[in-house]
């Protein structure tokens, strides 16, 4: 019994999933279920990090209307990245399993007509 590899994993999640649940909260839920566990916590790091600065650059007062859409930007922008990457990582990871099931038949092929 063999198990998958990680392109396998990958390329076997759908990649529109991936990137409307990247999408809609904004905090990398489809890294998670891409089981990609390293860009999931750098979106969290980028997000928590872009809360804390609007927090600390706030102080007491109350943020204005343009400083809120700053804000949403920014997290939308984070979404954007993680759509884009998460759509990337899910092609390579389809072109390199169909490239090794290629080559796993090719060099199965016995016979006259390799």
């Amino acid at each position: 019994m063999s198990y998958p590899s990680r392109e396998e994993i990958l390329a076997s999640s759908k990649g529109w999933v991936a990137s409307f649940l990247n999408f809609l909260p904004g905090l990398g839920s489809g890294y998670l279920y891409q089981r990609r566990w390293k860009p999931y916590f750098f979106t969290i790091t980028a997000s928590t990090a872009w809360f804390a600065l609007g927090f600390f650059l706030q102080g007491d007062s109350e943020p204005s209307q343009g400083e809120q859409i700053i804000g949403i930007s920014g997290l939308l922008f984070i979404s954007i990245v993680t759509i884009i990457e998460a759509n990337l990582a899910f092609k390579k990871a389809i072109n390199k399993t169909k490239a090794e099931r290629e080559k796993i038949i090719s060099s199965n092929k016995k016979g006259w007509f390799k």
